[in-house]
């Protein structure tokens, strides 16, 4: 299928009615749940200033996007402090600190997102968090956007062999959901996670909340939305549930 981010050339018509029935819908939590990328970017710009990275130039939102968003702490470390892992490493730990400060004061669910639970609900269909992010964070931002009862399970990258570009964070969950990659779907808004849910088989739904379109393009998404409320999302909802009522038998 030709996917393009106009909404013109997706055929969102039939993007998803193979899938039918769905049993499951998987999400990632940073920038998909939550526009969150803005606190991780300012936490980062500020605390790398702090040691004098960069000879002390704040890092660009740019150099954020391509770099760090959407990756894992470890590779993160590897990147920023590349003669000095460890050193990186515990900077990650202490960013993420002052990332859930900041979480707890202002962070806010992504437009439509609670249309988006009721509709999955109303089907009774499983679903997961998937994240690289660690379970600290997971937690607390899932809870503070009120889905603590929402998600049977939260799969986080650290508690994987290979966290996110790999396709195991995924995989891991439909076995825990004991669901298959032929009735799931995915909601994802960063390269390597758009990566991760293609290379678990399954059609990925792509946010481009922060990351620039031709970037999350290049992953092969299903087709992006701009957020929940997209009519893109909506005309692939209603033609999966005309799909799935086909298929029921008439009395």
């Amino acid at each position: 299928m030709t996917v393009s981010s106009d909404e013109n050339s997706v055929d969102t018509k039939s993007s998803l009615s193979k899938l039918a029935p769905v049993e499951a819908v998987l999400f990632d939590v940073d920038g998909t749940l939550c526009d969150s990328d803005p606190l991780h970017y300012y936490a980062f710009r500020e605390m790398l200033q702090e040691i004098n990275f960069n000879g002390g130039v704040p890092i660009t939102e740019e150099f954020f996007i391509h770099n760090i968003a959407g990756k894992h702490n470890d590779d993160i470390a590897v990147l920023l402090f590349p003669d000095d892992v460890p050193r990186g490493l515990q900077f990650t730990v202490d960013k993420e600190a002052m990332f859930r400060k900041l979480a707890t004061e202002q962070l806010t669910a992504i437009n439509g997102l609670y249309e988006v639970k009721k509709w999955i609900e109303d089907r009774g269909l499983k679903r997961a968090a998937v994240t690289n992010a660690p379970r600290l964070n997971a937690e607390l931002m899932i809870s503070k956007l009120g889905l603590s009862d929402f998600f049977e399970v939260v799969i986080i990258g650290d508690e994987c062999e290979h966290a996110k570009p790999h396709p195991e964070p995924y995989l891991k969950a439909l076995e825990v959901l004991k669901v298959s990659k032929e009735h799931t779907f995915i909601f994802e808004d960063s390269v390597s996670g758009i990566k991760a849910g293609v290379a678990a088989g399954m059609p990925v739904i792509g946010l481009s909340t922060r990351n620039p379109e031709h970037l999350l393009m290049e992953a092969k998404p299903t087709f992006l939305i701009k957020n929940y409320e997209d009519r893109k999302l909506w005309t692939a909802l209603e033609e999966l549930d005309k799909s799935v009522g086909a298929g029921v038998p008439t009395a």
